[in-house]
Parts: C-alpha cells; sequence; structure tokens
C-alpha cells in the first residue's frame, strides 16, 4: 500500500503518545517546549564525534571511501539519489548514506557508513556511548577494515547491550533490502563507539532478545504498531495511542499537551508509570481517585508490575492530598556511626568521573571535618583521573583506619549507589598499576561492606514519594536547598564543559567554583536527610495509614 507517512529509525523507540502527535494535522501548530539545551549539546557532541570517526577512517581506508555531500541546500531526495548512484557503482564505504525511501511500507532513514560485501551492503552506526565492555565474546573489526569478513571473536570485549543501536540498524537493513542492495548472506550490522577502535558487530537474526527474539523481529512489530499509530493520526481516525506518563515524559516537547490532558482525567499514571499504569486500566482502575479507593487486602485485583498494590494506592492518597512524601512504616530508622563520610560523584558521561566529593563530620579522626574535593580539570579523559581517584580512595581509606585505630565506627553514605559504585570499580580497573589506586577486588570489599551505606535505598523502604525519589525531590523535605537555583545533573554537564574549556575556549574558573559548590551542596544534602530521618521531625511526615 502507499502510506501517507514514511518513519525514520527513531519512532521505534519512542513514546507511541508522541509518534501520534507528531502526525496528527490538528497539533501543528500547538505549542511545544523548547528543546533541552542539556539535549541539544548531547547532540551536538555525538556529531562532533561522528566526525572525528569519519575523518580518522577515510585517511585509513583512502580512495574506497565515498562522502554523500550533507549541507542545507541539499534536499533529501538529492542524497538519496546520490547514495543510490554511490551503491550502484559498487562503492567499497559510503559516508553519510540516505537510504532510497521505502514507500511501500512506510519507511526512510539514513546510516552513518554502509559497508559493502561481497553480496551487497550492511549498516554501521557510530555513536557516543560505550558499546562494548571488559570481558570476551564481542565480533569486532579494526577501524582499517571495517567488513564483517575481517569480524574476529575479541578475547578482551563482550558486547554491551544497547536496543536503540540494534533497532537502527535493523531499521536500516530494511530499508537496504526494500532498495535491493542488502547483502542477503550477513543480516548484521556494526556499531562504532564512544572508545572509537573498532567496529562491534551485531547479528540483527541471532535470538538475543527477551523470548527468544530477534533484533528485527523487535523491529518489524515496534514498526509495525508506529506505523498504524502515525497512519491513524494523519488521516484523522481514532487514536490508537492515549497519554500516559513515562520516563520519556521529562524531556518530550509534547509533555506541556499530555500532562494538561492527564490532570484533566486525573489520569492513574500521575501516580504510577509506564507498564503499571496499563496493568491497572486493563482492570477497570483509570484515575488517580480509582486507585485511592482500592483496599490493597482485598485480593481481587492483580497488583501492577514493580511495586506492591499498598504502595500505589498509598501514592495515589497521597497525591489527592497534595502530599509529596509520605512515610510507608511507623519507625524510620538510617545506621549510624561515630565517624560518618558523605560522598558524591560528579561524571562527564562515559569519559570519566572528574570529581569526587566527601564531607567530614562525627568523631575526630585527625583529620579537618567539613567538606573537600578531589578534582582534574584537564578535560576527560585523561590520566589525571587516576591521581584525583587515588588522592580520593587514599583519604576515604586514612579515615578508616583512624577510626578503627580510635575504636569508633565508621560508615560511608551516598545518594544511588548505581553512579558511584560503576566509577569506583571502573576508575580501579582503568587505572590499575597507577599510583595509589586500589585493587578491584578492594573496592569491591569496600562496596559489599556495611562501611558503605546507599541512603536512596533507605528513602525507597521508608517513604512513598509522589513526585519521585529523586536527591533533588526528597531532601527539601528535610529542610535542605542548594544554593544554585539551577542545579542538577544535566546542567552541571554544561558547566563542565566551560570549566575545562572543552569547546575551545579557555578554562572558567567561575564555572569550577560553580561545580565545587554543586557537589558540596549534594553531599550536604545527603547529611541533612540522613540526620532528619534519624531524628523525631521525621514522624511530621503522615504516614500512609493514617492518610
Amino acid at each position: 500500500m502507499n502510506n501517507q507517512v514514511l518513519l525514520d529509525a527513531g519512532v521505534v523507540s519512542r513514546c507511541r503518545r508522541r509518534v501520534h502527535l507528531e502526525h496528527d494535522p490538528a497539533m501543528r501548530d500547538a505549542a511545544q517546549a523548547p528543546p533541552d539545551p542539556a539535549g541539544e549539546q548531547r547532540k551536538a557532541d555525538a556529531e562532533a564525534h561522528r566526525r572525528s570517526i569519519a575523518d580518522e577512517m577515510a585517511a585509513l581506508l583512502g580512495a574506497d571511501w565515498t562522502w554523500i555531500p550533507n549541507g542545507p541546500e541539499l534536499r533529501g531526495t538529492d542524497r538519496e539519489y546520490a547514495t543510490e548512484r554511490a551503491m550502484a557503482a559498487g562503492a567499497r564505504y559510503i559516508w553519510g548514506a540516505q537510504l532510497p525511501r521505502d514507500v511501500d511500507n512506510g519507511r526512510r532513514g539514513g546510516i552513518h557508513l554502509l559497508v559493502r560485501t561481497d553480496s551487497g551492503y550492511v549498516p554501521v552506526l557510530v555513536v557516543r556511548h560505550k558499546v562494548s565492555d571488559p570481558g570476551s565474546g564481542a565480533r569486532t573489526s579494526p577501524l582499517h577494515t571495517p567488513t564483517p569478513a575481517a569480524g574476529r571473536v575479541d578475547p578482551t570485549r563482550k558486547v554491551r547491550p544497547q536496543p536503540r543501536d540494534q533497532l537502527r540498524l535493523a531499521h536500516a537493513r530494511r530499508l537496504l533490502e526494500a532498495s535491493g542492495h542488502a547483502d542477503p548472506e550477513h543480516p548484521v550490522g556494526g556499531v562504532v563507539g564512544l572508545d572509537g577502535d573498532v567496529v562491534v558487530w551485531h547479528d540483527l537474526e541471532a535470538p538475543t532478545w527477551p523470548g527468544g527474539r530477534t533484533a528485527l523481529a523487535e523491529y518489524d512489530a515496534r514498526f509495525a504498531d508506529r506505523l498504524a499509530v502515525a497512519s491513524a493520526a494523519a488521516s484523522g481516525g481514532r487514536p490508537l495511542a492515549e497519554p500516559s506518563r513515562i520516563v520519556e515524559c521529562r524531556t518530550c516537547p509534547w509533555w506541556t499537551t499530555c500532562k494538561a490532558d492527564l490532570l484533566a482525567t486525573r489520569d492513574v499514571s500521575l501516580v504510577v508509570r509506564g507498564e503499571e499504569g496499563a496493568t491497572l486500566r486493563a482492570a477497570g482502575i483509570r484515575t488517580v481517585d480509582d486507585l485511592a479507593a482500592l483496599d490493597p487486602r482485598a485480593g481481587d485485583l492483580v497488583p501492577p508490575a514493580g511495586m506492591p498494590l499498598s504502595d500505589a494506592v498509598g501514592l495515589a492518597k497521597a497525591w489527592l492530598a497534595d502530599l509529596a512524601v509520605v512515610r510507608r512504616v511507623e519507625d524510620v530508622r538510617v545506621p549510624r556511626a561515630d565517624v560518618e563520610v558523605d560522598v558524591d560523584m560528579e561524571s562527564f558521561g562515559d569519559a570519566g568521573a572528574y570529581l569526587w566529593g566527601a564531607l567530614l563530620s562525627g568523631a575526630d579522626v585527625g583529620e579537618a571535618p567539613g567538606y573537600r574535593a578531589f578534582a582534574t580539570w584537564e578535560p576527560l579523559p585523561t590520566d589525571d583521573e587516576a591521581r584525583s581517584f587515588a588522592e580520593f580512595w587514599q583519604w576515604l581509606t586514612v579515615v578508616r583506619l583512624r577510626a578503627r585505630a580510635r575504636g569508633l565506627s565508621f560508615r560511608a553514605y551516598c545518594y544511588n549507589e548505581l553512579a558511584e559504585n560503576r566509577w569506583l570499580l571502573s576508575s580501579a580497573r582503568r587505572f590499575a598499576g597507577k599510583p595509589g589506586i586500589p585493587s578491584q577486588e578492594r573496592v569491591q570489599a569496600f562496596i559489599d561492606s556495611d562501611a558503605w551505606f546507599d541512603l536512596f535505598g533507605s528513602v525507597r523502604d521508608y517513604f512513598l514519594c509522589s513526585h519521585g525519589k529523586g536527591l533533588k525531590t526528597i531532601a527539601p523535605v528535610a529542610g535542605f536547598s542548594w544554593r544554585d537555583a539551577e542545579a542538577s545533573g544535566e546542567n552541571s554537564m554544561r558547566w563542565y564543559r566551560d570549566a575545562v574549556g572543552m569547546d575551545g575556549s579557555g578554562p572558567d574558573d567561575v564555572q569550577r567554583r560553580r561545580l565545587l559548590e554543586y557537589n558540596e551542596d549534594d553531599v550536604r544534602a545527603t547529611m541533612t536527610l540522613r540526620r532528619w530521618m534519624s531524628s523525631p521531625a521525621v514522624r511530621e511526615i503522615p504516614y500512609v495509614g493514617d492518610l
């Protein structure tokens, strides 16, 4: 059939309602949120990374490299024609390909690199995130021979699951098939990641997805669904996707539109998210009021995925009472120690951790109490990161040993340990053998010990938070406020770029001080929160059983 919509690869990872709104003629002039500055910066960084990889590969591959022109003066059809001509001529490597659109199946799109094999072409993405981890089993080939035939099982890397990458490769594969240029013998696609040193190959017909599905099968199902949603919207038919609050809403340009709709209907997804909301709606629980009226002890409703039904009901009651936080339990307890250290780490994407902040309090161990920062201001990635991490680890170790020598208990706290643990272990692995760097075993032993405590776990166990459990949301309930009105993880990325002069300007000392204050406030927020949770004041927070 001849569809009136043509969709690119992004739709298969996009919210269904957003796909509807993007293709609904009635929404053409609707107000949208301005682009998120942090998101725009990530796009610019990704483009700079792709250009760097393209320049490197062009130099390595010489006359075999073909550029498809890309400029404001060129229409998409011009680039499609140029790509088609290059493939017809048998070009070995085609950069910036705009594949011929597949009008019959509603598909359009491009791919960063096309690689010719003996039987056709395979797609390659260039992305600015990690695509492999230490381990073994990934199939890789070097940049100077970026072909599936040159791929070998890599004894030093294992594939890092990146579903979106595989779905984008599947989209390109289907476009190549429609134009008659796909390699029929090798249904594979490659990815060059942040490290930029090899191509990691994915078998798109391997049963690596949940339920034994393949990437191509997963893509086909998702694309057919999004095509139906978009076609219904474009033709004015019955909407196939209704608004529902999910994680993507935080940065979606259509959130204002959807939020108004959700508030108007008091939709249940305002307090539970994603599949949890879908499960409840399927059971006839469509509004927050419906959910709040349930008796979770009745046992006549299947609990939503991801949380006990009693918690979902409690969140609904808190939302109706306009309470950001309520207690799940009567008594709140946080383990304390004689000597306490609050820790917060700042990283720049996958490039590294440039700052470890620590706040020492409690009994005297011969170290000045208060905040201290262990930072590198050399642009990441840099070996100077090893120095700053080693200094942090050595200081923390000295405090622990001195506490033990004085017969004092010790505990270090963070908020949501996933990030800190990742960079603790990663730093030990990447900088092994450098002065002051602990072994991975020592770091893991610390993480597993009672000396390391994740306060986020206590918040999750003891409170229901109707507006989220992030530190910026929960710490103000304990009476803490950040000095910087723009304090956020996303904004800190922009501040870091200026602080190290990443965009070609000189390093900005003002932004460095801003980052240090931001980090100090984060550790002080953690300290304030745990002290509040250990005090009688926490009982001023309503108990969910009393609502």
